[in-house]
């Protein structure tokens, strides 16, 4: 494990108690950056800690909350340079059709998967700025094929990879990277099963047949490859998908 004391920098983790948020923050640790992680769910933040050592450290926040962003970012500035932001934390909730479709479900998908990604890339921006450092964006292939039940959500998905594309225009001249990384299929222990509200069958009909989905652990690879490019080399977009997966409704199953 990386010396905490030669660290690449600082990375912040969203998302970072499971799924490609955990998977990111193990990744950028095993690359020598010091990553601080945060989560709603102690009890697993705390378990990575167990296991990462100094150069993981977290605070518990929950993204869709003002205050609860704020207290972690003041003590996050406080500790030091922020080199990265890693947005992750997000969800999907139910494949309704557009007419059936509740209005708190949507609301609760654009609260974390949009706002939450605005309230904390805004409050890092000035701490980015002044260590030359990247917002890079977990948004979703979801965001650039809609389909048929995935209104919220790709809704919400559309929404982050545009706000990603405008927020790089605007900081040209800025010694901010914005990095949009959109994973295609994805299998996770918790996001289709959440998504479904626990119903496992559901959630691995998502799967089936799929030979070698991505992994949690694919897409933190494309995390730390973009963020070890040098500081003037900006990795705009990328596209990730499994092999099987030419797009959503064009899916190889055996």
């Amino acid at each position: 494990m990386a010396d905490v004391s030669e660290a690449v920098g600082c990375a912040v983790v969203t998302g970072a108690s499971s799924g490609i948020g955990a998977a990111s923050a193990r990744a950028l640790v095993a690359h020598g950056w010091r990553v601080v992680g945060l989560a709603r769910r102690e009890d697993k933040l705390a378990a990575m800690a167990d296991g990462l050592g100094q150069a993981f450290s977290y605070r518990v926040c929950d993204m869709t909350d003002e205050a609860s962003t704020q207290a972690a970012v003041d003590e996050i500035m406080a500790a030091g340079p922020v080199k990265a932001l890693v947005n992750c934390a997000g969800r999907a909730i139910g494949k309704d059709s557009v007419a059936t479709s509740k209005l708190d479900d949507w609301r609760a998908m654009y609260e974390l998967n949009v706002l939450g990604t605005l309230r904390i890339t805004q409050k890092l921006l000035p701490a980015l700025e002044q260590d030359e450092g990247s917002v890079l964006i977990v948004s979703s292939t979801a965001g650039i094929e809609p389909y048929e039940g995935g209104g919220g959500y790709c809704a919400s998905k559309s929404a982050e990879r545009v706000m990603a594309r405008i927020l790089r225009l605007e900081l040209i001249g800025k010694p901010v990277r914005v990095i949009d990384i959109a994973p295609g299929m994805v299998h996770t222990d918790e996001f289709s099963v959440k998504r479904f509200a626990g119903d496992r069958s559901k959630a691995q009909a998502v799967y089936a047949g799929v030979p070698d989905p991505l992994t949690a652990a694919d897409v933190a690879d494309c995390v730390t490859w973009a963020l070890d490019q040098p500081d003037t080399v900006n990795i705009d977009q990328i596209v990730v998908r499994p092999r099987a997966e030419g797009s959503y409704t064009k899916v190889y199953r055996r």
